[in-house]
């Protein structure tokens, strides 16, 4: 077993659906990386959901004048995890923002001793929740095959960026993570 918190970001149905505004075009080549990763983390697993927040404040008003779509309270079908990962979602953090790197998920990152992630979109919400948590001197592991981007360029571009981090964050591969096991 691999050590760490395998932390699956937003694996929804609003990011999985190709008529979705928001679609991530590879979402399912992340979704076999992510179900790769999942058994060599047991319980250690947290899947993120984002939500709109009720009220938005802020920037956050203009942001969703342009998505208005997106405006629906967390039990909105489009903000259910995929049905493929639904049922094995044990812990569920939801949050109104890109970053994931709330005091809940940094209390159960900071136990295991490092955060991988996992999950779209690789250019805004993991990136996102990666810096953050090297901000705190977390290691970070971003898994390039397990992740999606708004498109390929965007996906590349912020793997790049995430690797000149080095070594707060290193982008790995599934194969690479789990060779670390054997």
């Amino acid at each position: 077993m691999t050590t760490g918190l395998l932390t699956v970001i937003d694996m929804q149905r609003v990011f999985a659906d190709p008529g979705s505004p928001w679609a991530t075009p590879r979402f399912a080549e992340a979704a076999a990386g992510v179900r790769r990763l999942l058994p060599a983390f047991g319980d250690r697993v947290t899947f993120t959901r984002f939500v709109a927040p009720e009220s938005p404040k802020g920037a956050w008003r203009a942001y969703y004048e342009q998505w208005l779509f997106a405006l629906q309270p967390p039990d909105a079908q489009l903000w259910q995890l995929t049905d493929e990962f639904a049922p094995g979602a044990r812990h569920v953090l939801d949050a109104s923002t890109f970053g994931k790197w709330t005091p809940e998920l940094a209390r159960r990152a900071t136990s295991e001793g490092r955060l991988v992630l996992a999950g779209v979109s690789t250019d805004c919400c993991v990136l996102s929740t990666a810096l953050a948590a090297a901000d705190e001197g977390v290691e970070v592991l971003v898994v390039a095959d397990a992740c999606a981007g708004a498109d390929d360029d965007s996906h590349a571009k912020a793997l790049h960026l995430l690797d000149l981090y080095r070594p707060l964050i290193r982008v790995t591969t599934v194969a690479e993570l789990l060779q670390e096991t054997t």
